[in-house]
């Protein structure tokens, strides 16, 4: 049914005093900057919090059997993120996309709220956390799948890059100042990363249902269950796989070895397979594959999907660097580095808010592409010079190239997510939003695990047999210290992450420690042993992860290039329509065919077919005009109402 003042059964679109309403836009765009933000936030402020966290659970998450906790402390939050969002995009379009953002923030609040009351300890409280983390994520998916779509809704054409830039990079740099505020918080009480939540949850909520409202064409129909549930199903297997890929298995560092494991990367795959071929054969699917013949929209994507996967890896090689070698390496107590790393990451921040409005505001005047290609080439160069630099660095360096990262992501990010969603038309909108949100965070899931991989494989090839000698050195017994040096290196690269100094955690748990001379005990325990004997492999690893860093960035910035200079809209599944030429469009390609069944319509050539809705607010009305004969009805447009048409 309707809403109040809505007619039924058709598309449901803000009437021309709304679309005049110049400040409702600036009300959308602060609204949805301080959701997503908030909910990038979370997805960061736990990383760093995680040491007061299993403190106060009283849970080790290093002990044999509780890595997994602690894997999906970190995973499931983006896994149901990437699950969900098109869904939600979908329903969004269906229902309203404000109604299922506004839920989307009473969702995430709520499920805050009883994360910070965990009444149990140990693996129980464990549990608990990781349960609730899955409706916040599924709050935070309601709050992404349509906060572009809101915006884009709300603002004008020429506006978009500005809106669309600010609110992606407000969801960029959310990940990391959480780093920042999770070492903040943490210092006063681990419950307190989730108490941060709930004022602004509240806040945001009560405004939201005020202030809010469904601006753009709603379209009710059926939900496409069968397309739900094969991507649903084949997505989380393909990230679970991945996830389990990391955790040790049997006598493997790592559980690539295991069959369960690429059972459920074959079990995924083949369920994706099956999910394209229903959505191909379904009259209203959930993921509308005609999008895909635009080329802005396809090339948007591909080019989001690669910086996602080389940016989501990219956070969690820096904090390994910078708390399990140079901070020790330069006094700081391994408890203080989570905290100082983010402080130390702070130039990658700057370089993403000052760049992404900037390019944003500049995309509108000039075009996307110049932007996000120049903004890949920036952010490719970077891993070059990370890749170059010792793992001992000088910090101006170091701050010097993280910057031109963070500058180099946000010229693209602005860009590419207003390139993305004005090429779509109006009423997919939503579901336009969620598959780019789906590619963003399935790549930066997909980031961790193969990051991961790839440096604990480095690892494994040389750690065991350098950390086994250098214990023995300083006196451990060959059997303890042959027992530490086969540890999985996830355990060390984690106990980093943590905070916690690897050697003390392996040789405390064992009761070594004590028994040795207060001289080794000192050494093994100081800030010079593990980071001076994990140093060589370590910088091998980075090499090899900031390689594939920058030949993603490469593809990205093809992928860019290729975007081309106009959009091509769907106006129905399968049926493609010429956007309206402007000022940026000089030189492009002309339109691609309708496909099959799409009714041919000329640029220019009178009104719209009754029925196919309204283009949206901000858009340049059609031409009017008296009716054509039916002859000139068929497709031939006289050639004043051409010269017309492309005068404008």
């Amino acid at each position: 049914m309707a809403a109040a003042g809505e007619p039924e059964g058709g598309a449901v679109a803000a009437s021309p005093a709304g679309r005049a309403d110049d400040g409702y836009k600036w009300v959308a765009l602060s609204n949805t900057t301080a959701a997503v933000f908030m909910s990038a936030l979370d997805g960061s402020i736990v990383i760093i919090a995680l040491p007061a966290i299993f403190r106060g659970i009283q849970l080790d998450p290093l002990a044999p059997g509780n890595i997994s906790y602690l894997l999906w402390m970190i995973m499931g939050y983006r896994l149901v993120q990437a699950v969900l969002v098109v869904t939600l995009g979908r329903l969004g379009d269906m229902f309203g996309r404000v109604r299922i953002y506004n839920a989307g923030f009473a969702v995430f609040t709520a499920a805050s709220v009883l994360l910070s009351f965990d009444p149990f300890q140990g693996a129980h409280g464990a549990l608990w956390l990781i349960g609730w983390r899955v409706p916040q994520a599924v709050g935070g998916a309601m709050l992404t799948a349509n906060s572009a779509a809101i915006l884009t809704d709300a603002f004008p054409a020429d506006q978009r890059g500005f809106a669309l830039g600010t609110n992606q990079v407000a969801a960029i740099a959310g990940q990391f100042i959480g780093l920042v505020a999770g070492g903040v918080l943490a210092s006063l009480d681990w419950r307190a990363v989730f108490w941060v939540n709930v004022p602004v949850g509240i806040f945001g909520t009560v405004w939201a249902y005020r202030k809010l409202r469904d601006n753009g064409e709603r379209h009710p129909g059926r939900i496409d269950w069968w397309g739900n549930i094969t991507f649903a199903a084949g997505l989380s297997a393909i990230l679970i796989g991945v996830t389990a890929g990391l955790q040790p298995y049997g006598h493997h560092t790592m559980g690539w070895a295991n069959p369960a494991v690429w059972g459920l990367l074959a079990g995924g795959t083949l369920l994706l397979v099956a999910f394209v071929v229903i959505e191909s054969k379904v009259s209203e699917p959930m993921f509308q594959l005609s999008l895909f013949r635009i080329r802005a929209f396809t090339a948007g994507n591909i080019a989001g999907l690669a910086v996602a996967i080389a940016r989501g890896g990219l956070q969690f090689m820096l904090i390994i660097w910078l708390q399990g070698i140079w901070l020790p390496l330069h006094g700081y107590d391994y408890s203080q580095t989570p905290f100082w790393a983010g402080i130390f990451l702070l130039p990658v921040t700057a370089g993403i808010l000052i760049a992404g409005p900037v390019s944003g505001f500049l995309s509108d005047r000039f075009g996307a592409r110049g932007f996000a290609t120049a903004g890949m080439a920036v952010f490719g160069a970077s891993f070059i010079g990370l890749m170059l630099l010792p793992v001992d660095f000088p910090y101006w360096a170091f701050a010097l190239l993280t910057a031109a990262n963070g500058i180099g992501g946000g010229m693209f990010a602005a860009p590419n997510s207003s390139s993305i969603m004005g090429s779509v038309p109006a009423r997919y909108r939503g579901v336009a939003s969620g598959m780019r949100s789906t590619y963003q965070n399935s790549g930066t899931a997909l980031s961790i695990g193969v990051f991961f991989s790839l440096m604990i494989a480095g690892l494994a090839s040389s750690l065991p047999g350098t950390l086994t000698r250098g214990l023995q050195q300083l006196g451990v017994p060959p059997a303890a210290a042959h027992q530490a040096g086969t540890l999985p290196p996830v355990a060390s690269l984690f106990a980093a992450v943590l905070g916690v100094n690897p050697v003390q955690h392996l040789l405390s748990a064992s009761g070594v420690l004590s028994s040795l001379p207060a001289a080794s005990r000192r050494i093994l325990t100081g800030r010079q042993f593990f980071p001076e004997l994990i140093s060589g492999p370590f910088q091998h690893g980075l090499t090899v992860v900031f390689a594939v860093a920058a030949a993603l960035a490469v593809l990205a910035g093809v992928a860019s290039l290729l975007r081309g200079g106009h959009h091509v809209q769907p106006t129905a599944a399968g049926a493609l329509q010429e956007r309206g030429a402007g000022p940026r469009d000089r030189g492009a390609t002309p339109p691609e065919p309708p496909g099959p069944g799409a009714e041919p319509r000329t640029p220019g050539a009178g009104p719209r077919t009754p029925g196919a809705g309204p283009r949206g607010p901000g858009a340049e009305p059609l031409p009017t005009g008296p009716a054509l004969p039916p002859r000139r009805a068929a497709g031939r447009t006289p050639p004043r109402a051409t010269r017309r048409s492309s005068a404008r």
